[in-house]
């Protein structure tokens, strides 16, 4: 069995422009398209007309937008995204009017999508519930990649970078072994990251050799909308 390949990016905004664009850049050359996470209010409070314009040409050239929850603190000082875990344990009728509020701003930047991400990768069973209220056909969580439509789970783990700098080696190795052992054996290979990784070194190499790594081991490049027309092999 073939594995697939997804790439996501995180923390799109006015002080990681050059970042993101970079990013995508090395995925172009690749092949591998790009799954972008795009947090709304941040978008109609802080995000100026440059970064809205590249999110739509990434868009138009074949990348993918998510809905990244709705609100997403920023914190000018230190120009980072405090990312809590939004939709982690709403129930229905909240999710629902956050979602509300969520689709009104993205209408108002022309940056629909009926895919969604909850920060941090967790989303209770009321967001379920308010996203196929709202016409939404994916939600991606920790574990897996849900079909709204038809409740089908295409299994496997996000892997990605945690924190701390005695820490960072492990994380950086642990992605790209990770990577290797799951594209052998053909299984959904989940990458995500956020533009705070893509400044150090040692991540942005890590990623960029777990991606080639992946391709080696033909792995197919997939966008998390572009999953949900393959047919499932693996029993959700």
């Amino acid at each position: 069995m073939t594995a697939q390949l997804m790439v996501s990016l995180s923390g799109i905004n006015a002080w990681t422009l050059e970042r993101s664009a970079d990013l995508s850049d090395e995925l172009a050359s690749r092949g591998v398209p790009l799954s972008m996470l795009f947090a709304p209010k941040i978008a109609g409070a802080d995000q100026p007309k440059a970064v809205l314009e590249w999110v739509r040409g990434q868009r138009a050239a074949g990348n993918a937008l998510l809905q990244h929850g709705y609100d997403h603190p920023a914190d000018a000082r230190t120009r980072t995204i405090r990312r809590r875990a939004e939709f982690a344990s709403l129930p229905a009728h909240e999710a629902t009017l956050r979602l509300t509020a969520a689709a009104a701003t993205m209408e108002r930047l022309n940056l629909t999508t009926d895919a969604f991400v909850p920060p941090r990768w967790v989303a209770s069973p009321g967001t379920l519930l308010a996203l196929r209220h709202k016409g939404f056909t994916l939600c991606a969580d920790l574990m897996g990649t849900r079909d709204l439509r038809t409740d089908y789970v295409h299994r496997g783990r996000v892997q990605g970078f945690g924190f701390g700098e005695r820490t960072e080696p492990w994380w950086c190795f642990a992605l790209v072994m990770g990577t290797s052992r799951a594209a052998r054996k053909g299984q959904l290979i989940r990458l995500a990251v956020d533009t705070t990784d893509l400044a150090r070194s040692g991540p942005r190499q890590a990623l960029l050799d777990a991606i080639d790594i992946a391709l080696h081991h033909d792995a197919t490049p997939l966008t998390y909308q572009a999953l949900l027309t393959h047919q499932p092999a693996r029993a959700a």
